[in-house]
């Protein structure tokens, strides 16, 4: 006969207290004083109770998931998920704190509308707690949707629209104001861009950014050329400005990937970086390490701000946090050889 592991009962004796009290410990109602509950886990942590989820979530109505979707409007979801390195910082840095906390992250994907009805449906019939989403689209609804569906919902990116979900965001028109003053300290003046997609949620922030730092110091012709995030849409974007702007001595990329790209081509003409064009890229992704110079880039802490991003949602749900609720970082220069 297989021995039975310890039980409710073991650990109310270990500790001294009632059954029914170690139970509301477990299950994480509030209104057990915090001495007891110390108590309570310090028993467990000696008995080697593992609580059974299934019946937790009889009483909790909770299931210890959260979803983490990753969401666009657009097509060639795959080719913008997988080639680009700031998903996976992403993902790596939501699941770091999730499992920290005993979560159990649970992946969906949602590339279209039907996709998008599916995930509302799933979630709300309680698969999972609430939703962490991604969005790679602007006018992406899939936020608004969960909101409206009663599913607790946070955010990487500043939701569209107002729909009352938490969010952590990055300020990018502060990043791409240091961009442009790094470049301007650097004396260079005949400056251009490697903007986003319009498509894209921080396009238009990295580019006013850009261009109202520029426009204070007296630069206002700023020619733009729109990438797709991509390395090669970056090195194409390169050949464009410098086709119909061949004296330009400086230029930032909303992206790391796209960055590379124009050292890439520059390089291939037989133009020195950042000798006869500085460039500064933006996310300080792997990108930055491998483009040929080492790329000068605004550091947007990922990572970081996808643990804070499922701190949010895992507290809001746990009710130790305001619904709604948002984190706005703050970004950083990161100097290196192109700039």
């Amino acid at each position: 006969m297989a021995k039975r592991g310890p039980t409710l009962e073991d650990v109310a004796r270990e500790a001294g207290v009632s059954r029914a009290t170690v139970s509301r410990v477990v299950n994480g109602v509030r209104n057990v004083d915090p001495e007891i509950q110390e108590v309570v886990r310090r028993a467990i942590t000696r008995t080697g109770y593992t609580p059974n989820q299934a019946a937790r979530s009889l009483v909790t109505r909770r299931t210890g998931a959260v979803a983490l979707v990753l969401s666009a409007v657009g097509e060639a979801f795959a080719a913008r998920v997988f080639a680009d390195p700031f998903f996976g910082r992403v993902v790596d840095g939501a699941l770091g704190l999730l499992r920290e906390r005993g979560v159990q992250p649970v992946l969906l994907v949602a590339e279209s509308a039907q996709a998008r009805s599916q995930v509302v449906d799933y979630l709300g019939q309680g698969a999972a707690d609430g939703a962490l989403v991604v969005s790679l689209d602007v006018d992406d609804p899939l936020p608004g949707m969960l909101v409206a569906a009663g599913i607790t919902t946070v955010t990487f990116g500043r939701p569209p629209g107002d729909p009352r979900a938490g969010f952590v965001d990055l300020d990018n028109e502060a990043g791409a104001r240091l961009a442009a003053g790094h470049l301007l300290a650097r004396g260079r003046r005949r400056l251009a861009t490697i903007a986003a997609p319009d498509s894209a949620p921080a396009a238009r922030q990295r580019l006013d950014g850009f261009r109202e730092a520029l426009a204070a110091a007296g630069v206002t012709e700023v020619p733009v050329v729109k990438g797709r995030f991509t390395a090669e849409s970056g090195r194409r974007a390169m050949a464009r400005l410098l086709r119909e702007h061949p004296r330009l001595d400086g230029v930032f990329a909303a992206n790391d990937l796209m960055a590379q790209g124009a050292c890439q081509y520059l390089r291939e003409q037989g133009l020195s970086v950042p000798g006869d064009v500085a460039v500064v890229g933006f996310d300080d992704s792997s990108a930055a390490g491998e483009c040929r110079p080492p790329l000068t880039t605004v550091r947007q802490p990922v990572e970081e701000m996808a643990a804070a991003a499922a701190r949010l949602l895992v507290e809001q749900l746990r009710g130790t946090a305001e619904q709604p609720s948002s984190v706005v970082f703050e970004p950083e220069l990161v100097v290196r050889e192109s700039a």
